[in-house]
């Protein structure tokens, strides 16, 4: 999910999921007689589950659409993260309600997140859904729509220790040709107090190496030349050598586990021409390993999403984050150390959380100083039922209080994104072309390795290219060039 708002410098990752992102299937003729529409909200790791889907399903006598009044049967792939996701979708199946009332056999169902933790109330107390499919039941879907079909309920939210869809080559949605997201691993052990993604998603488990690979080297030859290896912490990726695979791992010089630095390396060396980023990492678990291969190799974008949450010690214990103030600062000043200050840093932040108080949050403040994150996802807290916070701690920081103090931490990092990208203007950057810009189909626009969208005339060039660009001024969004 790559989101420019504003010029405040916004970026997300799949920890890191805001419920107005959404995005709608397009157009795939596959001659099947029946047409899906779906709407995907939240975080990069929905956007490729409803990839996966739309794979499935063309399997099973369905085309995507991006014409909701040609859908027969209409998917919402949701977000729980915060209490707003859910109430946009609950609004959303509404609406969608009122569009079924004159088409008797449309359907509609709930995927995700929200699936998993609301299923009883959409099906059988509100009754606004036919279908509820929780991140693990994709493959039972073709089935599910069976029994629909013929007048039942569907509902399948079991959340599985194996499924990793490493068989499913996904469908690109909303695809630029060029850019492409790799699920890695799927679900989560770290057990954020704030968090409802373990409750949702279920525990961690990590994709077959071999298929990692071979899936980047397939969108490569297909043309895309960027690459983003998802996981809700993709730190913990870890495979451990299975009999089919030993070929593969002696191979890589492997013996044992195969860790993220391990794969990452691994997916680099498919092409030099391939551009490698990740999302996302967690601070207490990304290493020295990590990073050196980040420096080794040149198609590895120079680029971190870091989650920090809070700037305050005894509030990242409540959260159950694993690091410190000190700690975390430290973490930065070695990501420097090995990859250089031009090194894009990206972060979320949490305020009033709970309990928090006047001097902890001005503890967030001074870490965004000594860091200055490029880019940031900024929120009040919202408290998620069934988390930890909600079963231990009292949501007791008023809302004008959380709402004030983010006004503060986004006025800080609207200073900090237009600091840093500053900081660009007279150099030239390596681009890859995406796409227009949102403004002008007379402009291109594509990322630095350090993550940041740059704008230049169309001249000569074509979407995919490589193209060195001179940054001549900027916003705090957005770098503003030439090509040289």
């Amino acid at each position: 999910m790559q989101q420019l708002i504003s010029d405040i410098g916004i970026l997300g990752g799949a920890e890191s999921e805001s419920c107005e992102t959404v995005k709608v299937s397009e157009d795939k003729h596959l001659g099947n007689s029946r047409k899906l529409y779906i709407e995907s909200y939240g975080c990069q790791m929905n956007f490729s589950d409803s990839e996966i889907v739309a794979s499935i399903l063309g399997e099973n006598g369905f085309d995507t659409t991006s014409d909701i009044q040609q859908a027969d049967l209409i998917f919402l792939n949701t977000c729980s993260i915060r209490e707003k996701a859910e109430t946009t979708v609950r609004n959303r199946l509404v609406h969608l309600n009122g569009l079924k009332r004159g088409r008797p056999g449309l359907l509609i169902g709930v995927l995700g997140c929200m699936a998993e933790r609301v299923k009883a109330k959409l099906l059988d107390e509100e009754q606004i859904v036919d279908l509820v499919a929780g991140p693990d039941s994709y493959r039972d879907l073709p089935k599910m729509i069976e029994r629909v079909d013929d007048g039942q309920k569907a509902v399948n939210t079991f959340l599985s220790r194996e499924e990793t869809y490493a068989d499913i080559s996904p469908v690109r949605l909303n695809s630029n040709g060029v850019t492409a997201f790799v699920s890695i691993m799927r679900g989560c052990d770290n057990m954020c107090t704030f968090c409802v993604v373990p409750f949702t998603r279920g525990r961690e488990r990590s994709r077959d190496p071999e298929s990692i690979v071979a899936e980047a080297r397939d969108l490569f030859m297909r043309g895309f030349r960027e690459v983003t290896l998802l996981g809700q912490n993709v730190d913990s990726y870890k495979w451990s050598a299975q009999e089919n695979n030993k070929a593969w791992l002696e191979k890589q010089g492997i013996t044992e586990v195969v860790t993220f630095a391990h794969l990452l390396e691994a997916v680099a060396q498919v092409s030099p021409e391939l551009r490698i980023r990740f999302s996302t990492s967690h601070p207490k678990d990304i290493t020295d390993e990590v990073l050196h291969v980040m420096a080794r190799y040149e198609n590895i974008c120079k680029y971190i999403h870091l989650p920090l949450q809070s700037g305050n010690t005894r509030i990242l214990e409540l959260m159950n984050r694993g690091y410190s103030h000190e700690w975390y600062h430290n973490k930065v000043l070695r990501i420097k150390e090995i990859l250089g200050d031009d090194c894009g840093i990206s972060s979320d932040m949490i305020t009033g959380f709970c309990s928090e108080t006047e001097a902890e949050h001005q503890d967030t403040l001074l870490m965004m100083d000594k860091v200055k994150f490029d880019f940031a996802y900024m929120f009040c807290y919202s408290e998620r039922p069934g988390t930890l916070a909600e079963k231990r701690f009292k949501d007791d920081i008023a809302e004008d209080v959380k709402k004030r103090r983010l006004e503060e931490v986004i006025e800080r990092q609207r200073l900090h994104s237009l600091e840093r990208n500053q900081r660009d203007v007279g150099k030239i950057h390596r681009v890859l072309i995406e796409g227009f810009s949102k403004r002008s189909d007379n402009h291109y626009q594509g990322r630095t390795s350090a993550n940041k969208v740059v704008v230049f005339p169309k001249s000569n060039f074509n979407k995919g290219q490589y193209v060195n660009v001179l940054v001549e001024e900027c916003t705090g969004g957005t770098l503003i060039g030439r090509a040289v």
